[in-house]
Formats: structure tokens, C-alpha cells, sequence
């Protein structure tokens, strides 16, 4: 991780939260963003932000590093 800058970290974990919150739901039917934030405007943001920060990890897929170069002498 020491190529991300601080708005890759955030999205990545927004990602994972939004990822664990959908296994919770999906093995327990608990939506934890619900159970601790309420079925309200904050929920919804939380979502959203989830979301946003799902569509911006796709770039994540077109970085690429540089290969290091072997200098054998």
C-alpha cells in the first residue's frame, strides 16, 4: 500500500466495509450501516459513499508499477 495515496486508502476502505456489510447481510440478514446509523439520511450516505468508492477502485486495476530493473554488472 505504500503506492496509495490517502484517497485510495479511504476508498479501499469504504470498499471493505461495504463488502463486509454485504456479507453480514447476505449470511445473517444483519445490515450493520442500518443497525448503527439508523434507517436515515446517514445510511443513505454511507451507501453512496460505498458506491463511489466501489467506481473509484476500478482505477485501481489500471495502475500499474513500474518493473524493477535487474543492473546485474
Amino acid at each position: 500500500m505504500k503506492n496509495f495515496n490517502m484517497m485510495d486508502k479511504l476508498a479501499l476502505v469504504l470498499v471493505i466495509i461495504g463488502g463486509l456489510n454485504w456479507g453480514l447481510v447476505g449470511a445473517f440478514k444483519f445490515d450493520l450501516v442500518e443497525a448503527i446509523l439508523g434507517d436515515g439520511v446517514l445510511a443513505r450516505l454511507v451507501y453512496i459513499l460505498v458506491g463511489l468508492s466501489a467506481v473509484y477502485a476500478i482505477s485501481f486495476l489500471m495502475k500499474t508499477e513500474k518493473p524493477v530493473e535487474n543492473k546485474e554488472n
